[in-house]
């Protein structure tokens, strides 16, 4: 039995978050995949909100994804998904926050909202947002590399990377995808594909779209 025990559920972007980094960190873990809808007795004895990732390591628990992951990258160091400088790290942690509080909700309420007028708007906020990224992260900090900060992928990259793997879904349900203008994204997404730690885990588009569909009707042709 390994040490780690991981509480996910296969559609869930944030648990895909965490799953991302035990896989790139080569972490032994025990995968336990929760109905959502159905939740275990005595679940919120591991993860106090209800919801998934959580984390049992030994006598500890953790959960939120963002600090989940963090806790691994301090406790598994190598290798490490954080830069070492002060600032990096800020920055870093920046992205980590936008991501959450910006680009989320964004993709959240395009996908989920019944009323086109909400629809449209989070169209706008979510093209900002991307618009936002190709700019001040790859147009600024990632130099030539493929990742958030250049060469070496980091907590950012995968923070950010399952709802662009789920993006299929907000293409197929609101015919939105990732504009071709913004060509270091594509790049960055094509980079993380092909990733190990991210090919051992991914699903397909048919997976999100029929995964999704409870969530979104169907734009009309």
């Amino acid at each position: 039995m390994a040490e780690i025990k991981i509480y996910s559920a296969v559609v869930c972007p944030y648990a895909h978050r965490s799953r991302l980094v035990l896989q790139e960190k080569g972490i032994e873990f025990d995968l336990i995949e929760i109905n959502l809808q159905n939740k275990p007795e005595g679940f919120t004895d591991i993860s106090p909100y209800g919801k998934v990732p959580a984390l049992v390591h030994g006598e500890n628990r953790v959960w939120e994804s963002a600090v989940i992951n963090e806790y691994l990258n301090e406790v598994f160091p190598n290798p490490p998904l954080l830069p070492s400088s002060p600032i990096a790290k800020a920055q870093a942690r920046i992205w980590i926050d936008f991501a959450n509080t910006r680009f989320v909700p964004a993709f959240s309420t395009l996908l989920r909202s019944p009323d086109i007028q909400q629809q449209e708007a989070a169209k706008q906020e979510l093209y900002k947002h991307l618009e936002f990224i190709e700019k001040e992260a790859f147009g600024k900090l990632s130099g030539e590399g493929p990742y958030w900060f250049g060469e070496s992928i980091s907590l950012v990259d995968f923070t950010f990377y399952p709802w662009f793997e789920r993006l299929p879904a907000l293409k197929h349900y609101r015919g939105f995808g990732l504009p071709e203008e913004f060509t270091r994204l594509r790049q960055w997404k094509k980079a993380l594909k092909q990733r190990d730690s991210v090919v051992a885990i991914a699903n397909s588009k048919e997976f999100y779209i029929e995964r999704y569909a409870r969530f979104a009707t169907p734009v009309a042709a």
